[in-house]
C-alpha cells in the first residue's frame, strides 16, 4: 500500500491518546472551518526513492570526509540511556520488550532529523515497503497523502471496484486511528503497514470528516489489490485521454500500453492526467519521461557535497500530437518530475492548480541486519535548473476544481483541458 504517496512535514500535537475524542472533535470542526494542504491506503516513497544495491554494514561510513556531526554514541549517552532503560522498568505501568525499545531508540534518532521523509523501518516493515512499490498488495484499495498542517493523512482517492469503495470511506477523510491506535503524526508508510494485512482480514479505520463533529469507525476487508495506475480512454476528435495516479514499477509498462493503443486508434492530441498522483519512483517517472520528451535533462539532483546526478533522454520517443497535462495541489515529487520537465521543454501546456512541491529525493538504504532507512538525500532540479521545493510548479492555465460541478458529472478541469487542447490542434 505505498501507497496504502506521492508524504510531508511537521506540527504542533496533542499527545496520541491524551486529549482523545475532544481532541478529534475540536479537529474535524476545525476541517469546517476550512483546512488543508496535502500529498498517497498505497502509498508509494514520494516521487524519488531509490533502492540502493548492496548493504550499510551497521558501522561507521567513511567518506573521507568529516560530516561536520559528532557521534552521539559516546559513553555518557550510552550510560544514560541505561538509565532511561532502568527507570522505564521499574516505574512504567506496562511491560515494555527490549526489543521495542531498541527499535524506539532507531525511530527517535531519525525523528529528530525533523524530515518526515526520513524514516526508520524494522525487516518486516522493508519487505512491506518493497512489496508496495510492485504495484500488487493486500489492502482496501485507497491512496493517501500526508497533511503536514493537520497531523493526520488523508485520502485523497479511492480506487474502483476495491473493498475502499465498497465500504463508507470518502475522499478527503483523515485517518485518525486504526484499530484504536491514534495516527496522529504518522507517517505515511507507517499508517500504510497498519491497514495492510492477510488477505480476508477486517481493519477499523476511525477518520475524521468534513460536517461532522465525531469520528467515524469505519470496517474494511483486506483482499489482494492490483493497483491501476494508468487509465485511458479516447474522446472525440481523436483526443486521447491517459491518467497515471501514481508511479509504480509496474506504471511504466501500463502508460507505455496506453500511449501504444492511443497511436493505434488515430490519437491526434493528448491529454496526461496527473491530478492527485502523490508520486513514486524515480526510475518508473524518467522511463515514461524517455516516452515523451526532446532529447536532454529529465531532472538532474544535487546532494550537500555539491555532487550532481543527472537522469537524461536520447529524444527517440519525443510526442509529436499537442499535449496538456493536469495538476493540482496533490500533484507531488515523480509528478512534478514529469510535469516540470514537460514545461520546461515547451513541449505541452500545464492546466489545473499549482503542484504540491516536494523537490526532494528519498534513499532506502539496507542495514546488515536486515532493518532500513529511508533518508532525504537530496534535492532535485528540472532541466531548467528550477528548485520546486515547497514552491510547487504552476500551470500555464490555472482553472480551480469545481466541486459543486463534479457533483453533477462535470469536471470543469479536463472540460478546460480539452478546449485547451482543442485550440493546439485547431
Amino acid at each position: 500500500m505505498q501507497n496504502e504517496n506521492q508524504s510531508n512535514n511537521e506540527i504542533n500535537q496533542y499527545p496520541d491518546n491524551a486529549r482523545g475524542r475532544e481532541g478529534a472533535r475540536q479537529f474535524a470542526l476545525g476541517l469546517i472551518v476550512g483546512i488543508v494542504a496535502a500529498l498517497a491506503v498505497v502509498f508509494l516513497a514520494f516521487g524519488g526513492v531509490n533502492f540502493r544495491n548492496g548493504i550499510l554494514r551497521l558501522k561507521s561510513l567513511n567518506r573521507g570526509e568529516s560530516s561536520g556531526i559528532e557521534s552521539v554514541t559516546d559513553d555518557s549517552v550510552v550510560e544514560k540511556l541505561g538509565v532511561l532503560e532502568e527507570t522505564i522498568e521499574e516505574y512504567f505501568w506496562q511491560d515494555v520488550d527490549a526489543q521495542t525499545l531498541e527499535t524506539g531508540l532507531y525511530r527517535g534518532l531519525l525523528d529528530a532529523l525533523d524530515d518526515p521523509y526520513s524514516v526508520y523501518y524494522t525487516q518486516e516493515e522493508l519487505l512491506e515497503l518493497q512489496e508496495q512499490t510492485q504495484g500488487i498488495y493486500y489492502g482496501i484499495g485507497a491512496y493517501i497523502s500526508q497533511d503536514v498542517e493537520a497531523g493526520y493523512v488523508q485520502i485523497s482517492s479511492i480506487i474502483k471496484n476495491t473493498p475502499a469503495e465498497e465500504s463508507d470511506l470518502m475522499q478527503g477523510d483523515y485517518i485518525y486511528e486504526i484499530d484504536g491506535e491514534s495516527m496522529y503524526g504518522k507517517d505515511s508508510s507507517y499508517v500504510v503497514s497498519k491497514i495492510k494485512g492477510e488477505e480476508g482480514t477486517w481493519v477499523t479505520i476511525t477518520v475524521l470528516r468534513t460536517g461532522e463533529t465525531e469520528p467515524i469507525d469505519i470496517e474494511v476487508e483486506r483482499r489482494q489489490i492490483e493497483s491501476p495506475t494508468v487509465e485511458y480512454e479516447m474522446y472525440d476528435n481523436h483526443v486521447a485521454y491517459i491518467q497515471i495516479t501514481e508511479f509504480d514499477l509496474v506504471t511504466s509498462g501500463q502508460f507505455e500500453s496506453a500511449l501504444e493503443q492511443a497511436r493505434a486508434e488515430g490519437m491526434e492530441g493528448l491529454i496526461i492526467d496527473l491530478r492527485s498522483n502523490p508520486g513514486g519512483n524515480l526510475s518508473t517517472v524518467c522511463e515514461i519521461a524517455r516516452m515523451l520528451l526532446p532529447e536532454g535533462l529529465i531532472v538532474y539532483t544535487e546532494d550537500k557535497y555539491g555532487e550532481r546526478e543527472e537522469y537524461k533522454c536520447d529524444g527517440k520517443n519525443e510526442i509529436d500530437v499537442p499535449l496538456v497535462v493536469l495538476t493540482n495541489g496533490y500533484s507531488a515529487s515523480a509528478s512534478e518530475i514529469l510535469a516540470g520537465a514537460i514545461k520546461d521543454y515547451g513541449i505541452g501546456t500545464l492546466v489545473g492548480t499549482t503542484t504540491y512541491g516536494k523537490g526532494i529525493v528519498q534513499k532506502v538504504i539496507n542495514l546488515s541486519d536486515g532493518s532500513a532507512v529511508k533518508i532525504t538525500v537530496s534535492t532535485y532540479y528540472t532541466p531548467a535548473g528550477n528548485n520546486i521545493h515547497q514552491i510547487g510548479i504552476e500551470p500555464d492555465v490555472e482553472v480551480e476544481f469545481d466541486s459543486e460541478q463534479y457533483q453533477n458529472g462535470i469536471d470543469n478541469q479536463l472540460e478546460t483541458a480539452k478546449e485547451v487542447l482543442a485550440g493546439m490542434m485547431g
